[in-house]
């Protein structure tokens, strides 16, 4: 284990969090999947070895991503924002209509669709990490700070919410969060927020899944009876809950799996608590409850702003969508389509959530190996310092 751990560079703890969790997704996607293997004819083995590429696809991504300088991710950033806005509006005009909602394109040749909100979370964290360093002499400038701030922020949410609105608020939220750590005024927040909300209420009123977003919010806030179809979903995933206890059915016992619309991926962590009971839910949060807190470590210890903002921005990203979706399945909010990360089934998701931690880990590699320079230099000093001086 030790030799193992010796080639995966940055926080060990965070590594440790990301292996339990993704071992955790291989047992909960093969438990949830037989409802979707019995419609199209497969074998649940089938969508088991997929996700476990998925998985070891993710690992070689987050390898590769850790061993690069996150510095390099200044100049990336701009490239990836270049191929998103492009990206994103061809999404929203021809992509692929699924449930109601065109969130993805198709990549040819492998003929395997892409959501391209994934890249946009990646893209826009980046590049407000970059501005926000770069910036910070002119950080109070109108001109040459803030318009490219909330002209990045508004447009990249514009793109989005359109079909997949919950994904947009969620990206909104983190670039809040890091213009409070970036300096930015709170005045200039104020303006952010109040053009994304003129947005929201436009796309709310106007946009094409108005209907569909109206209608879960009345059935979240009206509390409607479990034998109507808009609360299908979170009433048997609360009915999945209850039925959990405290130890749980146990592994590929859960009965509402077969009732569950998508229980392998917007509602896993409703599977999760019916087979390992409260214990096991309890034990899912607080692992990303310490993710959060070994991201947050990683921020205080960054000597460099540019990491700092990375670590923070990636870090707020994938705990407060992991957040979100449990808050869904139990109730505490309307129902969306936002991914477990490194748990739900998905080939984008799991992608780019695995190059996130990739950079994250860049950034704690980059300040082991400054502490080790230090440490080196300070020994060097110390026998120098011994070798007595020949007259």
């Amino acid at each position: 284990m030790e030799q193992a751990f010796s080639k995966l560079k940055g926080d060990r703890w965070l590594w440790i969090i990301i292996i339990v969790l993704s071992v955790w997704s291989l047992l909960a996607v093969y438990s949830s999947v037989g409802t979707l293997a019995y419609k199209e004819g497969k074998g649940t083995e089938v969508y088991l070895i997929k996700h476990t590429l998925l998985i070891f696809g993710g690992f070689a991504l987050m390898y590769i991503s850790h061993l690069l300088d996150y510095r390099w991710y200044a100049g990336i950033s701009k490239i990836l924002m270049a191929i998103t806005i492009p990206l994103l509006l061809y999404t929203l005009i021809f992509g692929n209509t699924i449930n109601e909602a065109n969130r993805w394109v198709t990549i040819p040749v492998i003929n395997q669709t892409f959501q391209t909100s994934d890249l946009a979370k990646l893209a826009l964290i980046t590049f407000l990490a970059r501005t926000l360093t770069r910036k910070q002499e002119n950080i109070k400038d109108v001109k040459k700070a803030f318009l490219p701030i909330m002209g990045a922020v508004c447009l990249i949410f514009a793109l989005i919410a359109p079909a997949n609105l919950s994904t947009a608020l969620l990206l909104f939220g983190v670039s809040v969060l890091l213009l409070i750590i970036g300096r930015i005024s709170i005045k200039q927040i104020f303006y952010v927020c109040s053009g994304v909300f003129v947005l929201l209420i436009l796309i709310v009123a106007l946009g094409p899944r108005r209907q569909t977003y109206m209608s879960r919010v009345e059935t979240y806030l009206s509390g409607e009876a479990a034998d109507d179809d808009k609360s299908f979903q979170s009433d048997h995933a609360k009915i999945a809950i209850a039925s959990g206890g405290l130890f749980g059915k146990g592994p590929g016992n859960s009965t509402q799996r077969n009732v569950l619309p998508h229980p392998y991926s917007d509602f896993i962590f409703a599977i999760i608590v019916e087979e390992y009971g409260t214990i096991g839910g309890v034990v899912l949060v607080c692992l990303y409850v310490a993710l959060m807190f070994r991201c947050i470590r990683i921020v205080t210890l960054s000597p460099k702003a540019f990491g700092a903002l990375l670590a923070a921005g990636l870090g707020f990203s994938l705990t407060l969508q992991a957040l979100g979706n449990m808050a869904v399945a139990v109730g505490l909010g309307p129902v969306t389509g936002i991914p477990l990360p490194l748990v739900s089934m998905g080939g984008t998701s799991i992608l780019f959530t695995s190059v996130a931690f990739g950079i994250i880990l860049s950034v704690s590699r980059n300040i082991d190996e400054m502490k080790g320079k230090v440490v080196a230099e300070r020994n060097k000093k110390v026998i120098v310092g011994e070798i007595p001086v020949m007259e």
